[in-house]
């Protein structure tokens, strides 16, 4: 049995015009299984069908705000069905080779992603310590970032032979080059580089983070609601209109070609990494613990 059965792995709180949405497995550095998924997808919904709530924050409980897909906790449910919200597609659960993680990927990450980069209301994410790979994805669905100075951001998964993660977004969030660098070498980045990138909208004192984010999301909450929803459709079409779907949907292709791939040269679609293997190889790299 998992240690978190009893555990909201999410939980929603509503402080006046915002609705707070927080990861809550710190002690899995809120690393993302499906239960993590569908806790957030239900607590967005109840957000937006609040005409109460204006802005919507996402957080992680303790020290980082996500580590990544679950790859390898007790809690880890790939091989669990959940009624699909994001793709009209088949349960991955009795499919097996490319079928099986194509059907859950295309629902659970990139399905997921996109359906919550719609939420017509402005959504804040206020992110400290570890931002890597799936924890990346989670942020940039959100309009703006906010993060502490503390915080570090990677996407360690060429490692594994995977041209980046599901919700390909890195092109357009950072620019190009940024991104190549990003993705070629798997380093982890700080706030400040991830700033001066445009990839985060504000850095500030750890201390500060959560002051500054509820600021800001009062702010928002000020100007009047469908103005602010009509407004976020405008820049997403425009950033759509660059190509960022149409490129995601490209990449999504490639992404699965690697893991189908690693499964006919190797142990495993990941390249035989673990999550062990990826945080230890980013230790190494990095000179850090």
């Amino acid at each position: 049995m998992s240690p978190e059965t009893e555990t909201e792995v999410v939980t929603y709180e509503v402080r006046g015009s915002v609705a707070v949405v927080t990861m809550n497995r710190p002690e899995f550095r809120n690393a993302q299984n499906s239960k993590m998924t569908y806790a957030l997808d239900a607590a967005f919904v109840r957000a937006v069908e609040d005409p109460e709530v204006k802005v919507i924050v996402l957080a992680g409980n303790g020290k980082h705000f996500s580590a990544g897909h679950d790859i390898g906790t007790p809690g880890r449910d790939h091989d669990v069905h959940y009624e699909n919200k994001a793709a009209l597609w088949w349960d991955h659960v009795d499919r097996a080779g490319g079928d099986q993680r194509f059907a859950r990927e295309s629902e659970v990450y990139l399905g997921m992603c996109r359906r919550w980069r719609e939420i017509p209301k402005p959504t804040v994410a206020m992110v400290q310590g570890a931002c890597i790979a799936g924890g990346l994805m989670l942020a940039w669905v959100c309009d703006l970032i906010v993060c502490s100075d503390d915080a570090f951001f990677s996407d360690p998964v060429v490692r594994m032979g995977i041209p980046g993660v599901e919700y390909f977004a890195h092109p357009w969030v950072m620019g190009p080059r940024a991104a190549k660098e990003f993705l070629f070498t798997g380093d982890r980045f700080d706030a400040a580089q991830a700033k001066e990138w445009g990839m985060v909208n504000r850095v500030v004192p750890r201390a500060e983070l959560e002051s500054e984010v509820m600021a800001l999301a009062e702010k928002i909450s000020a100007m009047p609601q469908f103005g602010l929803a009509l407004t976020k459709k405008a820049v997403n079409q425009a950033e759509d209109l660059m190509g960022m779907r149409s490129g995601m949907d490209s990449v999504f292709g490639l992404h699965h070609f690697a893991h189908a791939h690693n499964a006919e040269v190797g142990a495993d679609s990941l390249g035989g990494m673990t999550a062990r293997s990826m945080k230890g190889a980013a230790t190494e790299q990095n000179g850090t613990k």
